[in-house]
């Protein structure tokens, strides 16, 4: 069992720190707001920490899940941030869905301190982060991660380091990538199927058991087709991570028509009141 600190208890982050507490890990805990810090404790045990530097404090890993690049550089370099507490030979691993950029530059911070870095962001929503069965995409060293890899089980099913620091990220982007597609051809396809008159929940049954099944279809298909649209993934961290995706595009070259278009979409559903809305929601401005 190891001594680990989690900074952010966010939907995803609050569910995975007490994963690691069920398992028996000894947990810290911080949160920008105090107050669900002390929530947690309560709920869990544990201990919570009044800035990132306390609670990284003499831990063996350090675990985090923030918003964006700005937030992970506040609790990692910034006044009171974990990099300035946490031990040498000890590891951080970043949960946020951030940047490949940001996770190269804190991994270059953390060598420089003479602990290590992983970036290490998750799929599998809200949902997967309750039942511990998040699917994790890491970037860092192979040593380093072959020591993380058990602890970070504790509330995934699937984890697998994809290449060096940034490679997590990388992959993640491509995670993001493939859902904004499948999910307008998912919101079209059933907005054609009620124009067209059809039993939609006898279709998605019939043709979730062939080539267009996917976990989209399983698990929002019947939901979109209600209107509901409240499942944990809103629309405002959607479009977050697709500028993340087009911004690295206009890096490396690739093109991704289909993706700009869907972030347009989503940006429709925002201006419709959707932007905490989860992203199946793409089916409204269909049927606005």
């Amino acid at each position: 069992m190891a001594k680990v600190a989690f900074l952010g208890l966010g939907v995803m982050g609050y569910p995975m720190a007490r994963h690691l507490k069920d398992k028996g890990h000894e947990v810290t805990v911080y949160n920008r707001t105090a107050a669900k810090a002390d929530k947690w404790v309560s709920e869990n045990g544990g201990r919570a920490a009044k800035t990132p530097r306390e609670a990284a404090e003499g831990q063996e890993i350090v675990f985090a899940c923030v918003g964006n690049d700005d937030d992970l550089r506040q609790v990692t370099i910034g006044e009171d941030g974990a990099f300035h507490g946490i031990p040498k030979g000890a590891i951080f691993v970043d949960h946020t869905t951030a940047s490949a950029e940001v996770a190269r530059e804190l991994y270059a911070a953390a060598r420089d301190k003479d602990f290590a870095f992983i970036d290490a962001p998750v799929s599998g929503g809200q949902a997967g982060a309750e039942n511990g069965v998040l699917t994790v995409m890491c970037g860092g060293e192979a040593e380093v991660y072959a020591k993380a890899e058990p602890v970070i089980m504790s509330f995934a099913r699937a984890c697998r380091l994809m290449g060096e620091a940034g490679a997590g990220q990388l992959t993640k982007m491509i995670n993001q990538i493939c859902i904004a597609g499948l999910v307008q051809g998912l919101a079209e396809g059933i907005h054609f199927g009620k124009r067209a008159g059809l039993d939609i929940e006898a279709v998605l049954d019939v043709i979730s058991k062939g080539a267009a099944g996917s976990w989209q279809m399983e698990n929002r298909g019947k939901t979109m087709n209600q209107g509901k649209f409240d499942f944990g993934f809103a629309v405002d961290w959607m479009r977050k991570d697709l500028s993340i995706v087009l911004g690295e595009a206009r890096k490396n070259g690739a093109s991704l028509p289909v993706t700009a278009l869907v972030d347009q979409f989503y940006a429709d559903v925002q201006k419709m009141g959707g932007s905490r809305w989860d992203t199946s929601s793409l089916i409204a401005r269909l049927e606005k």
